[in-house]
């Protein structure tokens, strides 16, 4: 592999942000979703810290759905400041800052803290920013623009949404694992804090093929139904709660690292409206002390799949990747220089990352 790597080392994270003709329900962000049956019935069991953890699950029902994303944060991010002496850049705002607050009122949608500002009249307002592991308290006074409304120079970001694949469920709580990394702002690169998510329907229309340069896609749709919550986000992928009806796959022996080798292996995604399908990958160059997303090298060899899409497109994140019959971990990038090749992560890193209350 160390030859064609010389091409183009660039990786790209799988999870497609930028969806075509995104359809969200006004109350995607509130609340749990509507959980039936017995899952519904204990989630203020999953939910409560003084539940004791429990071992790793040695069987899990394998993925490969995908699954839409609806995140909000906790507070809104900066991701720009207008230069030439605008109140955010004179109040010292930078990007990435995140304003947890305005004037003592908790500051939860880009809505919320556009309406503070307007409706300021000019006065100023105390903002408390997160700036790393810094909370800072910095006053900024509103300007009027050109068109009479109180501004401050800044561009922010309340949420994100997009498309990535489901990688294992636990039929035994409805504790799911997805797309093998965390969700980074496309402005910042920064993880994106969680305040909410919800798990939401989605259609694929659409397959762009990958090439060399160009990394393909999965296009598609978030429906109108929720069908499950995401409580935590991390560099090993998202977690949370789904409706076990919505996922299909057969329950398989979870193997650790050290049982991952090179070789042969299984690759499971949905392109399209069929569901999930197996493909052919080899595996390569596993590293068995990489507590990452990047543990081992994954070569699609499929020629379906290759047809299909080129190799590994975003979209397929988390996608599952079985090895001698078990669950083993799921790819999580592409590489630009070559959209058959990329990397995975051992499900054991994506285990060690499940919230307490989910294990």
């Amino acid at each position: 592999m160390k030859h064609r790597l010389s091409l183009r080392l660039t990786a790209v994270f799988l999870l497609l942000i930028a969806l075509t003709g995104v359809v969200i329900p006004a109350d995607a962000d509130r609340g749990l979703p509507v959980l039936q049956g017995d899952i519904k019935a204990r989630l203020p069991e999953l939910f409560d810290a003084g539940e004791e953890v429990n071992a790793a699950p040695e069987k899990l029902q394998v993925g490969g759905d995908t699954f839409g994303i609806r995140l909000f944060t906790e507070g809104v991010v900066v991701v720009g400041v207008s230069d030439g002496g605008s109140p955010a850049a004179n109040a010292g705002l930078k990007k990435k800052d995140r304003i947890l607050s305005a004037n003592g009122k908790e500051v939860h949608t880009a809505d919320e803290f556009t309406k503070i500002v307007e409706q300021s009249e000019g006065n100023p307002i105390s903002l408390a920013v997160e700036r790393g592991s810094e909370t800072l308290t910095l006053p900024v006074a509103p300007v009027k623009d050109e068109k009479g409304k109180y501004r401050i120079g800044v561009w922010i970001r309340d949420s994100a949404a997009g498309i990535g694949t489901i990688t294992f469920l636990n039929p035994g709580n409805g504790a799911f694992g997805g797309l093998g990394h965390g969700i980074c702002d496309s402005d910042t690169g920064e993880l994106l804090p969680l305040s909410r998510g919800a798990v939401m329907e989605t259609e694929i229309r659409e397959i762009v093929k990958g090439a060399e340069g160009t990394p393909g896609e999965l296009r598609g749709t978030l429906g109108s139904e929720k069908i499950g919550t995401i409580i935590k986000n991390c560099e090993m992928g998202v977690f949370g709660i789904i409706s076990p009806e919505k996922t299909t796959g057969e329950t398989l022996e979870v193997a650790g690292r050290d049982a991952v080798h090179a070789g042969p292996a299984i690759l499971r995604c949905t392109l399209g409206a069929d569901s999930a399908q197996d493909y052919h990958v080899e595996l390569s160059d596993i590293s068995r002390g990489n507590t990452g997303t990047k543990c081992f090298s994954v070569h699609v060899t499929d020629p379906t799949l290759i047809a299909k899409t080129g190799g590994i497109i975003q979209g397929m994140s988390g996608s599952p990747i079985i090895q001698d019959g078990r669950l083993v971990g799921a790819v999580t990038h592409v590489l630009i220089g070559d959209p058959t090749r990329g990397y995975g992560i051992f499900l054991e890193n994506m285990l060690s990352a499940l919230p307490d209350t989910l294990s």
